[in-house]
């Protein structure tokens, strides 16, 4: 399995809003894109403003991911609204 962080710092305007939008957005991947087991995105009290936490089965369930017509349609929303990003997959036993 494997375990896919995501961390943003979002711009100020319609911060709250955007991160209600982009929760929404990206937990409702799951069960439409194969290989996603879970998703959970959630407001941030220390370091960033909003984190996803997400599960897949392989690193090529990752990719599939990544280059997902669903996920590049997320990914896009959320780019709108973000000024910083950080990120990190790994494998857990």
């Amino acid at each position: 399995m494997v375990r896919h962080i995501v961390m943003w710092n979002l711009k100020e305007e319609n911060k709250e809003e955007n991160a209600a939008t982009i929760k929404k957005a990206l937990e409702a991947l799951v069960g439409q894109i194969e290989g996603m087991r879970f998703a959970q995105v959630g407001r941030c009290y220390q370091g960033y403003d909003l984190c996803l936490y997400s599960e897949f089965d392989s690193r090529e369930a990752v990719e599939f991911y990544r280059e997902h017509p669903l996920h590049k349609a997320a990914q896009k929303m959320v780019h709108g609204a973000i000024i910083e990003r950080v990120s990190s997959d790994f494998e857990a036993d």
